[in-house]
């Protein structure tokens, strides 16, 4: 199944988070929802942490729309504003999910029913194994240490709260 960023229909999309137009692999980050509550909501305590690594990062940022819907719940309607206005403005590539994925999501929220994974997790292990991009920056380490992908490897936890933008896990 092809990926889409919103607003593009999937068919017409062609895996653009894992390939650029000359063939070369495209390194982004995925986007959990506590990354982004970090980022808008001022005060949080990882909101500094969260801007110093936005500042540092080159990588392009990727998510998915519940993680956008879950972000939005914990934010303030200020914060919301920015938040899409940032999605508008290419800060953060959101991919939709297409209807005929949302079997393969509920067959890894039974998969992972012990951990009470929600939509928004589900949908991220989906764009990772679509998009061969494994690098996430959350909050969620104990699940998404727990989490595999189809070919059975991890997720990679970037470190982003250090405070030193560098992105190296520690």
């Amino acid at each position: 199944m092809g990926l889409a960023p919103i607003g593009v229909p999937v068919g017409a999309s062609l895996a653009i988070a894992s390939r650029r137009s000359d063939g070369n692999s495209v390194a982004n980050l995925l986007v959990d929802t506590g990354f982004l509550v970090a980022l808008y909501r001022r005060n949080d305590e990882l909101h500094q942490s969260a801007l110093r690594f936005l500042q540092g990062n080159r990588e392009g940022l990727i998510t998915v729309a519940p993680v956008i819907v879950e972000a939005c719940h914990f934010l303030a309607i200020e914060a919301r504003m920015h938040l899409l206005q940032w999605i508008t403005r290419e800060g953060l590539t959101v991919f939709e999910i297409p209807q005929a994925v949302y079997s393969k999501l509920a067959a890894l929220m039974e998969k992972y029913r012990n951990l009470d994974c929600d939509l928004a997790d589900v949908a991220l292990l989906w764009l990772a194994a679509e998009s061969r991009q494994r690098r996430i920056l959350t909050v969620d380490e104990r699940d998404f240490s727990t989490y595999r992908l189809p070919d059975r490897k991890r997720l990679e936890l970037v470190e982003w709260t250090s405070g030193d933008g560098s992105g190296e896990r520690r």
